[in-house]
């Protein structure tokens, strides 16, 4: 202890080191530029307010960034000797940032900026102005800019001017769902939404070329009513120009797809070096496709045809352009695809019209526009067939480590149809290191084989599914060995998972078949059921077997903004055994002085759990990001089962929840000491929310500042159970067990490494007036590794 209190006071000498002398080397007359602040108006009421987070991105200069308070960064650049060229000085400065010293150029330029997108907000009385802080502190200067809305202008009237009269009667009806209301306040980036909403419209009724640059607004402004009348315009099309060099204006053009080419095996470099590639390619027509490849296709014509919901002489629609990328990039065979489009040559002797395309028509006139064709070429590039991948999860306390690897195998195109083949093997080690556990190691082995295919799997015909979004089939088969030190069990299962999307960000999956089959080899040890009294586990280890179904849905917006603000939710529901009783009870009674009915002479289970997980991301500015979540599920047995299944049950701990603690190793409730040798703490209902901080360290290297609360409870009392082992509304806030830490994440392209330092801050299952813990040790702490994000 005495040792890592010297090492925490050099470091903080290291830091406070760092916090002086970064001035050293600023010539006189110039200012590190140590702070910039910028106080937005405070009288604008909240609601209109341009908070200081949304004009940060319009200063001009910057601070360096810091770490842990300090100037860290400033300080080691400073600290490589600039006459001397070799790694360790290169480090340094690599790694360093160079002072920033203060710019007025770049301040006043930076007051223009605020003043600037204020007016864009609307706010055009807007003023910006700063001040320069050089006395405070020696060679420091502080930027403060403060800013004044003043009064917004608003919307007081909107109007339509089409310049192609053949869009007016397909815009209009559409402006039942316009941005641009009446009594809001003027915003330019609203205005814009509004040219990118109208544009994405026309794109999906057949105007490929039409673009923001097509509408323009006219503005009318009235000062003293502080009001402005807004005229959007929609323009024609720019066909050329003359021979006087004007502009020659027509109609936008509606557009249909004529002939659709897909390359199913197309390389770029390929395509870019090979002179004779053209002349080896061959071509299959399949249903409106052109399939085009060389020597044999990788994938089966019905297979593409599936994935692409595009058809000749169809209107040009965007948002079918973009499913036929989904569709294609969620078969998992491609590595990127890209579609292209090609304006066909239109001959001059050949015109032709279209009359109208929209929902509605004025039956007084008639008008026309001129139509084209597109060519569609589909370029699909193959990712590797086959993959491997490794997954490794430890933890550790002063008492106890486990490690647990995965080894997989993945063909993505075993039967020419995108069929995905998984193998898979685990293995798990645990080992108590305390002296006084009499049995110290459990071992774990598993193999998993899963094949999905890109369709829906069902004894009738598919056509009914067309409009389900990238359908797939699963079916599993596992089997898992599991050696722990009172009992030996193998645990087989086998399913069938239906899983599709929507149009946006929503995922189901649907498992009609779900059997799993728990095989005591050998039964529990009396000796860890004479030292237990918890009869709702003991019933849990039984021989049983489970069959049942479930249903999942997800939420994932992060498509929506890449790298910005994201929500993640995950509901799961599943039920088992209500098939099975029904048929049991409805022909057949228990065996024999028995009260369970069996299926195949085992008993089978019967019991419902559901669980709900809802998290957020919010963006704090470049890679820094707050992230929350909610978590709650609970399950209860019922009918033929006295307890859920052990496998089926909640726990806290891990690598992906409370990291204060490992696995299985808190709750229930506030039972004082519960723990065997080993960790089996479960229960029928779980809570827990997570808060954490993820913050760039350097270069690949992230860090976290994380915290945990949560617990398991039984849903009711079970014979031989303390009281505080049941959930109680009146008191279960009390029965939290806390943790706080710090973590690191490794980014590496493909994978995200991590490990977490948890650290108790209360434990709910120490004895009562000891469950705050005020006093650091080892033994109240947990490290844990694991890849990717906890959530």
């Amino acid at each position: 202890m005495r040792g890592s209190c010297r090492i925490l006071a050099a470091a903080l000498l290291g830091l406070l080191c760092s916090a002086c002398s970064v001035t050293r080397h600023i010539p006189e007359g110039q200012y590190f530029l140590q702070k910039v602040k910028i106080e937005d108006d405070r009288s604008t009421p909240r609601k209109e307010r341009i908070t200081a987070s949304d004009m940060e991105k319009y200063v001009r200069q910057t601070p360096n960034k810091r770490f842990l308070g300090t100037n860290f960064y400033v300080w080691l650049y400073e600290q490589a000797d600039p006459a001397k060229d070799n790694r360790w000085n290169n480090w340094k400065r690599k790694i360093g940032q160079a002072p920033v010293t203060l710019d007025m150029g770049l301040t006043q330029k930076s007051a223009e900026n605020l003043k600037v997108y204020m007016d864009s907000k609307g706010f055009f009385s807007s003023q910006a102005t700063y001040e320069v802080d050089t006395v405070s502190r020696r060679k420091r200067a502080t930027v403060t800019f403060r800013t004044r809305q003043g009064e917004p202008y608003r919307i007081d009237s909107v109007s339509y001017e089409f310049q192609d009269n053949f869009l007016e009667q397909i815009v209009l009806p559409d402006t039942v769902n316009t941005l641009l209301h009446t009594g809001d306040i003027y915003d330019v980036s609203v205005l814009d939404a509004e040219r990118e909403r109208i544009a994405a419209y026309l794109k999906e009724r057949g105007y490929y070329n039409f673009s923001v640059n097509n509408i323009s607004y006219a503005a009318r402004m009235f000062e003293k009513e502080r009001l402005i009348d807004l005229r959007l315009i929609v323009k024609q099309y720019l066909t050329g120009y003359d021979e006087r060099g004007l502009p020659v204006m027509d109609n936008n053009m509606v557009y249909r797809i004529d002939r659709i080419n897909i390359f199913p095996d197309y390389d770029p470099t390929a395509a870019r070096t090979d002179t004779t590639l053209l002349s080896r390619l061959d071509t299959v027509y399949y249903r409106g496709l052109n399939i085009i490849y060389e020597k044999r296709p990788n994938l089966r014509p019905p297979v593409l045809r599936q994935a692409v919901p595009l058809y000749p002489n169809y209107v040009y629609n965007s948002s079918q352009v973009n499913r036929a990328y989904s569709d294609l990039m969620a078969l998992g065979y491609f590595k990127s695809a890209k579609i292209a489009f090609e304006e066909q040559p239109r001959s001059a002797d050949v015109t032709d019209i279209v009359s109208f395309i929209g929902a509605s028509a004025d039956s007084t006139q008639t008008l026309y526009t001129r139509e084209g064709y597109l060519t569609c070429n589909i370029l699909c590039t193959p990712t590797l067939k086959q993959s491997v991948k490794v997954d490794l999860e430890g933890s550790t306390t002063s008492s106890f480590y486990g490690l647990k690897a995965t080894v997989g195998y993945q063909n993505r195109n075993i039967f020419r149809g995108a069929e995905s083949f998984d193998l898979s093997f685990t293995a798990g080690y645990e080992f108590m290191k305390a002296p006084d556990a009499r049995r110290k190691r459990a071992t774990e082995f598993g193999v998993t084989t899963g094949l999905t295919f890109p369709r829906f799997l069902v004894p009738w015909r598919t056509g009914r599914f067309r409009t389900v979004n990238q359908p797939k089939t699963k079916v599993e088969l596992s089997i898992n060995f599991q050696d722990r030190p009172y009992y030996a069990r193998t645990l087989s299962s086998a399913g069938i998972t239906y899983m599709w999307t929507n149009s946006r960000y929503s995922s189901f999956s649907l498992r009609p078949i779900d059997i799993n089959v728990v095989d005591m080899t050998r039964p529990v040890d009396p000796e860890f059921l004479g030292n237990t009294s918890n009869k709702y586990l003991i019933n849990s280890f039984k021989t049983q077997f489970i069959g049942g179904l479930s249903f999942g849905y997800g939420y994932n917006n992060q498509r929506k903004n890449l790298g910005g603000n994201a929500t993640n939710i995950r509901f799961n529901a599943e039920t088992a055994g209500n098939l099975i009783d029904a048929v049991e009870h409805a022909f057949f009674s228990p065996a024999k002085g028995k009260e369970q009915y069996t299926i195949f002479g085992i008993e089978y289970s019967q019991y419902f759990r559901t669980d709900l997980s809802v998290s957020r991301k919010i963006m704090l500015g470049g890679a820094t990001a707050l992230v929350g979540r909610l978590y709650g599920g609970v399950a209860m047995a019922y009918g033929n089962s006295s307890s859920v299944p052990f496998d089926r049950q909640f726990y806290c701990g891990g690598s992906n929840g409370m990291r204060g603690w490992t696995p299985r190793t808190l709750g229930q409730g506030s039972v004082a000491n519960p723990h065997n040798d080993f960790p089996v703490q479960t229960g029928d209902v779980k809570l827990e929310a997570n808060l954490e901080l993820r913050f760039p360290v350097w270069g690949m290297i992230h860090g976290a500042t994380f915290f945990d609360l949560g617990n398991i409870w039984y849903i009711r009392h079970y014979s031989g159970e303390s009281e505080d082992t049941v959930f109680r509304f009146d008191r279960f806030y009390k029965q939290l067990g806390f943790n706080t830490g710090l973590g690191l994440r490794f980014d590496i392209k493909f994978a995200v490494l991590r490990l977490d330092w948890g650290i108790q801050l209360h434990n709910p299952n120490n004895p009562s007036g000891e469950r705050w813990i005020h006093n650091f040790k080892w033994k109240n702490t947990a490290l844990n590794f694991g890849v990717g994000y906890p959530f």
